[in-house]
This record gives structure tokens, sequence and C-alpha cells, in this order.
């Protein structure tokens, strides 16, 4: 009995990008540096001491998660005065939420 293959007419993906959204997924998956891009999906631009107070974590903590989103580009940074502000800098972070968003339950 012979096997079929199946034939799919979907492009394959360059390993670089493939490497790149490993990295990306990898970072994601936490549940704090979800809860973040769920944050500033609703908040916009948003200061370090907000994304803190909304997330109930240390200001340590919520840097260092803050800061290994932005060295990957999901996020991006902005100094204002004594102040950072983030914000999401790429939208794939976006659709990762919403696959999450759609098989919940």
């Amino acid at each position: 009995m012979k096997t079929k293959t199946r034939t799919s007419k979907v492009a394959e993906l360059p390993v670089e990008l493939l490497e790149r959204m490993a990295e990306i997924l990898k970072l994601l998956a936490h549940a704090h540096r979800l809860k973040i891009v769920e944050i500033l999906e609703r908040g916009g631009e948003m200061p370090v001491f907000e994304i803190m107070n909304a997330l109930d974590l240390p200001q340590a903590v919520t840097s260092q998660h803050l800061n290994a989103m932005k060295r990957v580009g999901l996020l991006d940074a902005q100094r204002r005065g004594r102040e950072v502000w983030y914000s999401i800098a790429d939208p794939r972070a976006l659709t990762i939420l919403d696959c999450i968003r759609r098989k919940k339950g």
C-alpha cells in the first residue's frame, strides 16, 4: 500500500525567520511578559511605573521583563525625563496574544 504524501502550496519559511520567531516565542512563553503585551495593547504607550502597578510586581522584576522584550525588538522604549515609556514595536506580539484568546477555554 502506497502512502500518500501531503503536498502543500504554502511557501516554506526561511530558517532565519523561523529562528527569530522561535526566539520571540521563547521570550513570550512567560505569563508576565504576555500580560505586558496585553497591558500595552490596552493602554498604548505607558511608563514603567504604570506597567509595574498593573502587573503588581517589583520594579526590578518588571524592568527585567521589559528589557528582555526590548532586546528582541518586541517593545520600543523612549526616555522622557526620568521616566522610560514602553510601547509595542512588533505587532506579531499582538497576533500571538490573539491566538491565545481564540484558544482559551
